[in-house]
């Protein structure tokens, strides 16, 4: 691959899952009797990389996936998995856009290969739909994030889900698995126009869903699906978390996530959270000190996004504890990481201004205190809280003067 541009090699991997199509399709005939998704022997098989995967051992999944790739070419799963990998680099920051060509063209490839099986090996179709579905759905999120904003694009890979997703719902005998795609339906097909009046009228052209049933189903993947089990939990983490109001069983499911891939900083960044979130301080210094310190080390995966966190919980604690310079250091580093990624508008980082405006008017720095609160005006909208903290502030400090 060295000899070819790096624009090329996406193009060159779709070309050769294309000629692997055609010239496999004779051993697809041999191994019919295989359903690989609901293969016990095969899962044993995978199972070390897959864990490699979520704690990002990325080298050591990726090549437990080619040699998966040269023993099942005919089939859509190392394709999907070898473009799973690329989307976990793209967690921890979704800003990072230097991976988005190679994980495009690995779910390229997963669906050319399972458009292969669908059309030509009735055997395969359900377990062929389910691939199509997931790298259908999976380039529909990247091109639907905040940075890409793709949204045709992103339409398009999502009716494209949806269509074979009902197709998998002709038959069950590969769930769990299956149940995943229709929990993340059922619970979003409701909860997107009680959330988004304005696009009510556009869920009238789909199947009805309901929100309870999906989180039923997500949980139910959580505890017994093999493949999405993990990308289950996750999902079911963050509902949880963001709009069902149960942080205890958030918690755990973060808790469990850091502990079982320790290495995963979009999981230690979100166990920090919700330490934060349910208060418990004494192990929020321990992490985020660590994600801070991991950072430094250049490890895999830790960047600025989760500095920023880690940094404005640190700089929380110890102004509770009145440790003022101590909290002044993490606040400053806190703003830093948010500059780094272009982060000047969230919360985190004008209320790390604020923070810092307060604790040097706290110590007779009047100045700077101004000047941090100057910021503050100066980034955010007119209508934030932020923006109003800051210029009730800023008048105080003129009265005193």
């Amino acid at each position: 691959m060295r000899f070819f541009a790096p624009k090329l090699i996406p193009v060159i991997l779709i070309l050769v899952a294309c000629l692997i199509c055609e010239r496999s399709f004779a051993q697809v005939k041999k191994d019919t009797s295989i359903v690989l998704i609901n293969n016990i022997a095969m899962q044993i098989e995978i199972s070390d990389a897959l864990n490699d995967l979520y704690n990002f051992k990325f080298a050591k999944a990726e090549q437990q996936f080619r040699w998966f790739k040269q023993k099942y070419k005919w089939h859509p799963l190392p394709y999907f998995l070898l473009g799973l990998s690329e989307w976990w680099k793209i967690m921890p920051n979704t800003k990072e856009t230097k991976y988005d060509d190679r994980f495009i063209a690995y779910m390229d490839s997963s669906i050319m290969v399972a458009e292969n099986l669908y059309k030509k090996v009735p055997e395969y179709k359900i377990e062929a739909a389910f691939f199509l579905a997931a790298a259908h759905g999976f380039k529909g999120r990247l091109y639907s994030d905040e940075e890409r904003k793709n949204w045709r694009k992103a339409a398009v890979e999502g009716k494209s889900a949806l269509n074979y997703m009902e197709v998998c719902r002709e038959k069950d005998y590969l769930s769990p698995e299956l149940l995943f795609g229709d929990g993340l339906y059922n619970y979003f097909s409701v909860w997107v126009p009680e959330n988004y009046a304005s696009l009510k009228p556009i869920m009238w052209f789909f199947r009805k869903g309901d929100k309870q049933l999906g989180l039923q189903q997500l949980k139910e993947v959580s505890y017994n699906a093999f493949y999405t089990r993990t990308e289950a939990m996750v999902w079911l983490m963050r509902i949880l978390n963001s709009y069902e109001n149960d942080q205890v069983r958030a918690f755990q499911i973060a808790e469990y996530l850091h502990q079982t891939y320790p290495d995963n900083p979009y999981f230690h960044r979100y166990y920090a959270r919700v330490l934060y979130s349910r208060g418990y301080y004494q192990e929020l210094e321990t992490q985020s000190k660590q994600i801070i310190s991991r950072i430094d080390s250049a490890q895999l995966g830790y960047e600025a996004t989760s500095g920023r966190y880690a940094a404005f919980f640190l700089g929380q604690l110890y102004e509770n504890q009145r440790k003022l310079d101590e909290s002044k250091k993490y606040y400053t580093l806190a703003v830093k990481y948010a500059e780094e990624i272009g982060a000047t508008e969230s919360g985190y980082y004008l209320f790390s201004l604020i923070a810092l405006g307060e604790i040097n008017e706290k110590q007779g720095n009047k100045a700077e205190a101004k000047r941090y609160f100057q910021e503050v005006k100066k980034k955010a909208g007119r209508k934030d809280e932020a923006y109003k903290d800051a210029k009730k502030r800023l008048k105080n400090l003129e009265k005193g003067d």
